[in-house]
């Protein structure tokens, strides 16, 4: 295959004495005319590929379709007042409405936020919106093409207009003070640079407090701990303002906690109380009680734990113990909490008194829980569920939970003029192709180590016999799970008559913190370990054969599926690393990169460089070697994992390669988060049919 010509330089690094050669470094550099002009070419070079791929059609198709099902998300009530997004499968963006009651919400509302409005072709989103208490006022954030930047706004609830000026922040949720005019932010150095493109590190991060008169104030930044950041919460009793702070991407933190007083309209904090300044253990805020903190904790609890202790510190008291599953979540709920546990990767809910007794079930069906939403000030939560093949639903759980009993399933659908379809839109004579009916099983896969690994197996019911094409799906790090939860293209491969496997892997967060260590820094290599563990078990389970297994992952889990293909590219017949952290021996110096030292180490240091350099997939490319086809996919504004990942990988793995090597890059989108619904129905498509065509899937 003729691919666009790439440059190779002779650029060597002598790193901890090996000779690293880069040859493609000057792809990093997005802003030259060179390397704008060599995406263009692959860009192009791949859409010419991508029209003669069997299925894309068809895949194209179903994807549209699922995308422009109707849906509602779960409600929330902010400051008062009630709010919920909708889409009626036309909008590139989801809509938010508002209303003052629940009853109103389902009755229509009125529209309070469209980000369709925001830009012309649908690539500006709403990265999230916060209410003063008084429900007089709303901060909410813009971002503009996918880039991690947001553009944080003021919207007078009472008049509908916006006040005048905004802030520029990154990761961050505006935090209303009891005045109910100011809020706090987070934003970096480097923030008079939110074009998306930039790769610059962001410099230091600061805690700041947006004034809606004269200057923002500076609370609180680490000048001599650049990787350190910090963000805070305001208690329910307004008393407190619980900050916590970290160090990148670390699962440990510190809190310190601010006296709150409110005098003349404004609110100014006291010097801060540090019960807990030593980041010893993961701690989450939950609420306050009196001069009490509830904390959800896994400090001597590897599967999690409640405990309580006074604002000043000292001893601490056990509300809930360490059971035999991950408490994933806890939320501060009426009088009482409500927690939600991970069970095998599974979820189920429970209310318990403030004390911790009396724990009780939440009923619920069966389903990933990707929602908790509730409040020490309010009798009643919300619970959002989805599945493989079903967007988010919402529970409503009224409190306190007296006993096990089913929720009401209150999808935040409007009954008025504003009602969405109950059922998706028409689909002509692909309806029965939709959603399929699916059987999912639960196995485990022995790692090379013979640690078993869990994973989740979705099987069409048809009367399909022997190996069939199978898509391998997981991610590995950063303490985060993996469920069996909803996204778009997981219907359309189902319906095209695949299996999907999706891998609990070490380095999440599915089992605990153990689970999570013994998947990263120099145990980083287990974590592929596990996935090529859970590949060789489908294959050798007759699942699949290595000649119908496609991998795919994104972001941490794009950098898991290029080491998979280059330490066993033997074992797979397609891959696509999505947005992937692909050179590991550099990741650091770019945007948000070096946060990211929690899970991969330092390669600054000689240990760091060691692991590193063993598994980084850039570095792990050999002339010669016969690598699986391959599709890399990015987007220009991705400015949280730098599309130079993929260019740089992309243009070595064409070098080197005999099969294919495709680099996909999608243009006014970022890491993943904004995308307009047609963005995501046309990479799913071309994903899909790239998988299907070198499995030998044909719909």
């Amino acid at each position: 295959m003729t691919y666009p010509h790439t440059r190779r330089d002779d650029t060597v690094d002598n790193l901890h004495g090996t000779a690293v050669p880069d040859p493609y470094r000057w792809l990093e550099d997005a802003d030259n005319p060179e390397v704008q002009e060599w995406v263009a070419a692959q860009r192009d070079f791949t859409e010419a590929q991508l029209q003669h791929l069997p299925a894309r059609g068809w895949f194209t198709e179903l994807m549209g379709r699922i995308v422009a099902r109707p849906r509602a998300g779960v409600p929330l009530k902010r400051g008062g007042r009630w709010f919920v997004s909708r889409n009626d499968g036309t909008s590139a963006q989801d809509l938010w409405y508002t209303a003052p009651t629940l009853e109103e919400l389902v009755d229509g509302g009125e529209v309070v936020l469209d980000p369709n409005t925001w830009s012309d072709d649908g690539t500006s989103s709403l990265s999230t919106f916060t209410v003063a208490r008084d429900g007089s006022l709303m901060a909410y954030a813009r971002s503009d093409g996918g880039s991690d930047w947001q553009h944080i706004r003021t919207r007078d609830l009472r008049t509908g207009e916006d006040l005048d000026g905004e802030v520029t922040a990154k990761f961050s949720s505006p935090a209303w003070l009891p005045d109910n005019s100011s809020f706090l932010y987070t934003t970096f150095d480097e923030a008079d640079d939110a074009r998306g493109t930039a790769t610059a590190g962001l410099g230091v991060a600061r805690l700041m407090i947006h004034r809606p008169c004269g200057d923002d104030e500076l609370l609180l930044t680490f000048p001599d701990e650049p990787h350190t950041m910090a963000s805070g919460e305001v208690s329910h009793d307004d008393n407190w303002l619980v900050v916590s702070i970290f160090r990148g991407t670390e699962n440990v933190n510190r809190l310190w906690v601010y006296p709150i007083t409110t005098a003349d309209g404004r609110s100014t904090l006291g010097e801060p109380v540090k019960p807990l300044d030593t980041a010893d253990a993961e701690y989450t805020f939950i609420r306050t009680d009196g001069g009490h903190l509830y904390l959800h904790t896994d400090l001597d609890a590897p599967l999690g734990r409640v405990i309580r202790m006074n604002v000043a510190g000292g001893e601490l008291s056990e509300v809930v113990p360490e059971s035999d599953a991950t408490l994933s979540a806890v939320e501060a709920s009426g009088d009482g909490i409500l927690l939600a546990y991970l069970d095998d990767a599974q979820h189920r809910v429970e209310y318990r008194n403030l004390d911790g007794s009396s724990p009780r079930p939440v009923d619920l069906p069966a389903g990933a829980l990707v929602a908790l939403d509730s409040s020490p000030v309010r009798d009643e939560a919300f619970v959002g569920l989805s599945t493989i093949a079903t967007p988010t639903a919402s529970f409503h759980v009224p409190l306190p939970v007296a006993e096990p009993a089913p929720a009401t399933e209150e999808p935040g659908r409007p009954k008025g003029p504003h009602a969405l379809p109950a059922e998706p839109i028409a689909l002509t004579a692909a309806s029965e192709r939709f959603a399929p009916s699916f059987t999912v099983e639960r196995h485990r896969a022995p790692s090379a180590d013979g640690t078993p690994v869990p994973y989740f197996l979705i099987t069409p019911d048809d009367d399909h016999s022997g190996p069939r094409p199978t898509l391998l799906y997981g991610y590995g790090g950063f303490k985060i799970p993996v469920l069996a939860d909803y996204r778009p293209g997981w219907s359309a491969w189902l319906a095209a008559g695949g299996a999907l496997a999706i891998a609990n892997l070490r380095g999440g967060g599915e089992f605990g913190t153990r689970w999570y260590d013994d998947g990263r820094l120099a145990s980083k290599q287990r974590v592929f370990d596990d996935f090529i563990g859970v590949a060789e078990h489908l294959i050798s389970a007759g699942v699949t054969t290595s000649k119908q297994l496609a991998i795919y992952g994104r972001s941490n889990g794009g950098l898991l599926v290029g080491a998979a293909l280059t330490q066993r590219p033997d074992l797979f017949a397609a891959a696509m690393p999505t947005v992937g952290v692909l050179d590991v021996l550099r990741f650091h110096k770019f945007t948000i990169g070096s946060a990211w030292i929690s899970d991969y180490g330092d390669p600054d240091t000689p240990e760091g460089f060691d692991a590193a350099y063993a598994y980084s997939p850039l570095h792990r490319l050999k002339e010669g070697t016969q690598y699986p086809p391959t599709m890399i996919l990015t987007a220009d504004h991705d400015d949280r994992v730098v599309p130079l990942h993929s260019f740089k990988f992309a243009a070595a793995l064409q070098a080197v390669s005999p099969a294919e090597a495709w680099l996909r890059v999608e243009t006014s989108a970022g890491h993943g988060a904004g995308k307009s619904l047609q963005m995501v129905a046309s990479e799913w498509a071309d994903l899909l049919a790239f998988a299907a065509h070198h499995t030998g899937l044909v719909p």
